[in-house]
């Protein structure tokens, strides 16, 4: 009786299913090529939204790994002898660290569902930022008089702008439309990004607001360096 059962429903699979891997292997198993693979092109990870989704995520992977070098040169700028402010240089250091991971990360999280990453893939804006040169977007340096006041403010924009890019991927693939939805990607992007970023850009704007208040002082040069041994410190 069983195993009438078993092959019933193996029956059924065979006959209901025109993509799926089994009827793959069944078709290649009777041919005459030993060559298994080319044959079963639906014995893979995909499942669900992630062919319409993976242009987004491989966008997002790039975004968190570009964003990661800004913070990187922020780092760098507030770490040589000139500036020398070390905790600024260290709370920059580690954003730039976790946006490295969650773009690594990122890149795993489409191996598992089946995908691919594209280094080629950049979403809009950094496109536009590389086109439209230094005028448009300076970067550290010696042109550049990036106070850290300013680099509050500037690096609060970015993750704001990261906490955005999340929001839309999940509501891409929250689309209850035929081929748009997936649950497990707007899960994922729930899991893994939405509270990390909520937390940072708090951080930030608490940052900010606590800085613009010490520089409105007599004497704003002792508050800045006060507010970097806070920084330094790492229990602010």
């Amino acid at each position: 009786m069983k195993a009438f059962i078993v092959f019933t429903s193996l029956l059924a699979l065979g006959l209901c299913a025109e993509e799926l891997c089994y009827k793959d292997t069944h078709r290649s198993c009777n041919s005459v090529s030993s060559k298994l693979v080319p044959g079963t092109p639906n014995c893979n990870a995909k499942y669900g939204a992630i062919d319409f989704m993976q242009p987004e995520l491989q966008q997002y992977a790039n975004q968190l790994l570009y964003r990661s070098f800004d913070f990187l040169l922020m780092s760098t700028y507030f770490g040589n002898y000139v500036k020398n402010r070390p905790g600024f240089e260290k709370l920059y250091r580690k954003y730039s660290d976790n946006l490295w991971n969650d773009g690594i990360e990122l890149i795993k999280y489409l191996d598992v569902r089946g995908g691919s990453m594209d280094f080629k893939n950049f979403p809009r804006n950094l496109v536009e930022e590389e086109n439209t040169g230094a005028e448009a977007k300076p970067k550290p340096g010696p042109n550049w008089d990036l106070s850290e006041y300013l680099s509050l403010s500037k690096a609060l924009d970015l993750e704001k702008d990261l906490a955005g890019d999340v929001f839309d991927i999940h509501l891409h693939a929250d689309d209850h439309t035929e081929g748009h939805y997936d649950a497990e990607i707007a899960h994922h992007m729930e899991k893994e990004f939405v509270d990390k970023h909520r937390d940072i850009v708090r951080s930030l704007a608490g940052y900010t607001k606590d800085l613009g208040e010490m520089l409105d002082t007599a004497d704003a040069s002792l508050a800045v360096y006060l507010f970097d041994e806070l920084l330094q410190s790492g229990k602010y």
